[in-house]
């Protein structure tokens, strides 16, 4: 189906029934998950008990938060806990600010609007699950607009947005964890961003980067789009002003994301160094740049470069080696697909295709005529390339199914678009397996759209399709119920 010129693509028909079967999913998942880590909780006994203890706030000694752990609180498990605690009772102890505070803020602002019957506690872990659970139904929403504005072909579009409804790490996005909240506030920015909306765009990755220190990357985005605008100012238009105007509000869009990560690393500064006696100073409040999150990171959980590669941690590293598996095959195939373009950051990208490659040059390029005319072209090539497979199948030459037809206009997840997406997936998997516990690399990295795109479109157009498809969603499906099985009942999992 090709929408008219006139009517843009987010009104059609078609549109509207792909938006309707991905909010279906997002919902059916969640409740998926919820019966899944419901049923396994009361078949099985946790291996650690601990999480329903829940001494009295520091700042009031002589209140009792609960005095029978209830069936809600029985689900806290994990970093579950810290994150109810900090909601209840704010950032008592130094290793508390390593969870950054949307999700607690968040729950602790619809506490009020709860019924006062339930005990306090059991209030808290409502709302979270309610804010999380919600916002991962947006975060599918906004997802599914994302990849239909960037890919412009709604099939891969709507088999993206299916498969992060139904991702590996969905256990922890129907917990109380940062994964659904900053998620949203990730697919949010980056629509916006395509859509040329920079402002909103920088408030919501700004949001991102107050839910999970990993925000900040975002800005990256903000980055790529700011270095072709101003080459293509200075050495295409020769406007040398506009190019440092270009340059400066760039610079302080991505100061606004930021912003919110070292605002709160200064209140945690002021918190544990300010007015300390000496006897009470901890070491990172004399370094030149007291910096608490690296900290608690390195002295609590033992974060650095290379410190995880042990033999003993060999499991962790299995565990984690699904995903990076994926990742890497994203980067690397999108990299000997579009080499002049991965290598050279975009700016050899050829000339016909910036129309719908280098959205990065315009503010508002995705409402533009031009845009939907190069989606109408997608769309033309998509059933075209569609219908010769069909053929080719039917008639037993499966040798002859082309991995994908190479129109003069690249799309799909090969267009130059797509680039920075690549880039910045690359560089969390490096990080995650290099520096971090590479066993969190599961939920990690569940928020990174080229997963799901190169996912979706192996799933399409490679001659091995219907085996990729099986093996991606035989591995979705075993990761949700093993994460259903084991993080409910606080046994290791990613």
């Amino acid at each position: 189906m090709v929408e008219s010129e006139t009517s843009p693509p987010s009104s059609s028909p078609h549109h509207n029934k792909h938006q309707s079967l991905v909010l279906k999913s997002a919902i059916c998942s969640r409740v998926l998950l919820l019966a899944l880590t419901t049923l396994f909780r009361t078949l099985l006994s946790p291996y650690d008990t601990s999480a329903s203890i829940n001494p009295p706030c520091l700042s009031a000694p002589n209140a009792t938060l609960s005095s029978h752990p209830s069936p809600l609180q029985n689900a806290v498990v994990w970093d579950s806990v810290y994150f109810l605690r900090i909601a209840q009772c704010g950032y008592e102890y130094e290793q508390s600010f390593a969870f950054l505070p949307l999700l607690p803020l968040s729950a602790r602002s619809l506490f009020s609007f709860l019924s006062p019957f339930l005990p306090p506690t059991s209030l808290f872990v409502l709302s979270a699950y309610v804010i999380n659970n919600l916002a991962f139904v947006l975060a599918a929403l906004y997802f599914h607009r994302l990849s239909l504005a960037l890919l412009n072909h709604p099939q891969t579009a709507l088999r993206a947005a299916v498969l992060f409804c139904f991702n590996p790490a969905s256990v922890f996005y129907s917990s109380i964890y940062t994964e659904s909240l900053y998620a949203l506030a990730c697919f949010a920015g980056m629509y916006h961003f395509v859509s040329g909306g920079n402002n909103l765009a920088v408030l919501f990755f700004a949001l991102s980067a107050c839910a999970r220190s990993n925000g900040v990357l975002n800005a990256g985005y903000l980055c790529f789009q700011t270095m072709h605008r101003a080459y293509h100012a200075l050495f295409r238009r020769n406007r040398v002003s506009l190019a440092l105007q270009i340059v400066i509000v760039g610079a302080l869009r991505s100061a606004c994301i930021f912003a919110p990560f070292i605002a709160f690393q200064a209140y945690g500064y002021y918190n544990m160094c300010v007015g300390r006696s000496p006897e009470e100073i901890r070491p990172w409040c004399k370094a030149r740049i007291p910096l608490l999150y690296n900290y608690i990171q390195s002295h609590y959980w033992g974060v650095g470069f290379l410190r995880y590669f042990q033999l003993k941690q060999l499991p962790n590293f299995l565990l984690a080696s699904p995903i990076l598996s994926l990742a890497l095959c994203s980067v690397v195939y999108y990299a000997k697909s579009r080499p002049e373009n991965f290598f050279s950051l975009g700016f050899l990208t050829p000339m016909e295709e910036k129309s719908c490659g280098l959205v990065f040059l315009s503010d508002d390029i995705s409402r533009s005529k031009e845009a939907r005319n190069v989606e109408k072209s997608s769309v033309r090539v998509e059933e075209h390339s569609n219908l010769r497979r069909r053929k080719n199948v039917i008639k037993g030459d499966v040798a002859n199914v082309a991995i994908e037809s190479e129109p003069a206009l690249w799309s799909g997840y090969l267009s130059a678009s797509v680039l920075p997406f690549v880039l910045h997936l690359g560089f969390m998997a490096c990080t995650t397996f290099f520096v971090m516990h590479v066993q969190v690399a599961t939920r990690f990295l569940s928020a990174s759209p080229p997963l799901y795109w190169f996912a979706s479109y192996i799933m399409a157009y490679h001659a091995k399709g219907f085996r990729w498809g099986f093996i991606i969603w035989a591995y979705s499906i075993a990761y949700i119920f093993l994460g259903s099985l084991l993080f409910s009942n606080f046994y290791p999992f990613t």
